[in-house]
């Protein structure tokens, strides 16, 4: 007798072969993430690999703007709803 992740492994291999029209559409989604990824690597480089040499100045940069406090805006006003912006 199977084991339990051998039998789901069997149902979802058995449930994939018998695909037809479900083979075309992994094949589209594949395609689709594929393009998605070339145009993510395209439009948005490595920011921290084309600016910085080492792994130091990497991680000195992200900690740098993770704990960075920023003092233009107060915080009541970033949590208040736009429609109440009028009372300002």
């Amino acid at each position: 007798m199977p084991s339990n992740l051998q039998s789901i492994a069997l149902f979802y291999r058995d449930g994939f072969r018998s695909m037809t029209v479900g083979r075309t559409l992994w094949k589209i989604i594949l395609i689709k993430l594929i393009v998605l990824y070339a145009l993510l690597k395209l439009f948005f480089p490595d920011y921290l690999q084309l600016n910085f040499i080492t792994d130091q100045e990497r991680a000195a940069h992200v900690l740098d703007n993770l704990t960075r406090i920023e003092m233009e805006k107060p915080v009541s006003s970033a949590r208040q709803p736009a429609a109440l912006n009028f009372l300002n």
